[in-house]
């Protein structure tokens, strides 16, 4: 009605506009005054219908798009990221592919999860989302077939086509709409191979926040299941020793809710305490039967046995320690695991873009920069199931011998030695070996923080001649 009694008036007469000019009345000024007539009868209708009609709400929210809900788990505190990346999905200077990356078990599929409801719930502009699961030995035809059946047009003819055909049909349906593919358990490409326009990385817990989601799991029936008054007499009780064994989780939570509902009905601080004492040794049969496996898909998924190596070889040194990267490189060179370059100059390239590789792999840490040197570290997990592959993996030949910061004061099992290929006892307190010990395929052995010196002095010459890194004393 406004619309129109603006277009009225526009169309109205010339002497509307000329009404009084010069004191003097146009000569059509009856012309004038119907039109006037007309003009306030229509600004009452106007003024009619708005004193009686209800403007909060004058159109609806835009439509959510077309998503199938999937079950979820608790989001373990991943709301920042859950922003982050909803925020990248809809701005518009980032459209293309957005890569979420992270250590095995960290929340990956929880988050995408997380956001594919988002888009049933928060208004967007997109007309479909398509869910896709690509797993490690995954097949073109399979994505093309769950991504059809998101978008609904599947019939008898698609299951004969080739997944060239199939292409064009999917290009042919989503070229004229808005959509978002989520693709969960990518293990081909890394986020900078994929060509992601945006790269989000997942993080482990902190402290708080993976002590929180432990004890969900464990159960407060079973954390208080043991009196707090044990603590008077210097002995911890079980939530105290609930801390050391989420602790060991380093803040993954696959590892913290496996761990805590295995412990859930644990109601001694002997079973408590042998739980730890298990952790140390990597032989929990929960982390071996369904966290291990997890991350050795990463371990698996590395481009050749030279890499793998390198991230085994960095299991001798103790938990949280933070290695100097040149340091490492050159124990690498010398235990001829970059076999590219015969200088230690050349090698180096090679031993960081290895670092490199591993570090957006999330198998190695970034260690920060200690007494001017660039460190790396590997997460307590993920160390664990690196000695959890020595032990099980390579039995055979025994290469591995790991007893870095286990508070030893003397090392009697001296007989394993003879076939180990790579020791570490760093960080211990050893004296005495009871025995003289025989290393014939010794290549590289790790002694820093122990008091040694005697007995190497004497029996150097019974070190074989292949030994290439031996650590300071």
């Amino acid at each position: 009605m406004i619309t129109e009694a603006e277009k009225f008036i526009e169309d109205g007469p010339q002497e509307l506009h000329n009404f009084c000019l010069c004191g003097c009345a146009s000569k059509k000024c009856l012309s004038s005054h119907k039109f006037g007539k007309k003009v306030a009868k229509m600004l009452q209708e106007i003024n009619n219908h708005m004193s009686k009609g209800a403007f909060e709400k004058v159109a609806e929210n835009q439509p959510t798009a077309s998503v199938v809900v999937r079950p979820e788990e608790r989001p373990i505190a991943l709301e920042s990221s859950i922003e982050q990346v909803w925020s990248c999905i809809v701005d518009k200077d980032v459209m293309g592919i957005i890569g979420i990356y992270g250590l095995g078990g960290v929340g990956k599929t929880t988050l995408l999860t997380q956001i594919n409801k988002k888009f049933s719930t928060t208004p967007n502009s997109f007309d479909v989302v398509i869910w896709a699961l690509v797993s490690k030995d995954y097949n073109v035809g399979k994505i093309q077939d769950s991504i059809v059946e998101n978008i609904g047009f599947s019939n008898d003819s698609w299951k004969n086509k080739s997944v060239d055909q199939k292409a064009t049909d999917i290009y042919r349906v989503l070229c004229n709409k808005k959509f978002v593919v989520l693709l969960d358990d990518l293990w081909e490409r890394v986020c900078g191979e994929m060509g992601a326009r945006k790269k989000i990385k997942v993080e482990c817990l902190d402290t708080e926040k993976a002590w929180e989601l432990f004890q969900d799991n464990v159960g407060n029936e079973t954390l208080n299941s043991h009196p707090n008054i044990e603590t008077v007499h210097s002995h911890p009780n079980i939530q105290n020793l609930a801390k050391q064994v989420a602790k060991r989780c380093g803040g993954l939570p696959l590892a913290l809710i496996t761990i805590g509902r295995a412990m859930a009905c644990e109601t001694t601080v002997g079973e408590w305490k042998y739980a730890i004492e298990m952790l140390k040794r990597c032989a929990v049969p929960k982390m071996e039967n369904e966290v291990f496996p997890l991350l050795k898909f990463s371990y698996d998924n590395l481009p050749n046995a030279t890499m793998k190596c390198c991230l085994l070889y960095c299991c001798l040194y103790p938990e949280n320690y933070c290695i100097p990267r040149k340091r490492l490189v050159e124990y690498w060179f010398c235990e001829g695991l970059l076999n590219e370059f015969d200088r230690i100059n050349e090698a180096q390239m090679q031993g960081n873009d290895i670092i490199s590789y591993l570090l957006n792999a999330c198998l190695l840490e970034n260690g920060g920069v200690i007494d001017g040197k660039d460190c790396v570290k590997m997460h307590d997990v993920i160390r664990d199931m690196a000695l959890w592959i020595t032990r099980e993996f390579e039995a055979i030949e025994n290469k591995f011998f790991v007893k870095a910061r286990a508070q030893l004061s003397e090392e009697q099992d001296v007989k394993a030695w003879e076939s180990v290929k790579r020791m570490s006892v760093m960080k211990n307190k050893i004296e005495v070996l009871k025995g003289t010990p025989k290393c014939p395929n010794l290549r590289t052995l790790f002694l820093i923080q122990n008091r040694l010196e005697d007995m190497i002095r004497d029996g150097i010459s019974e070190l074989p001649i292949e030994l290439k890194s031996l650590t300071k004393l």
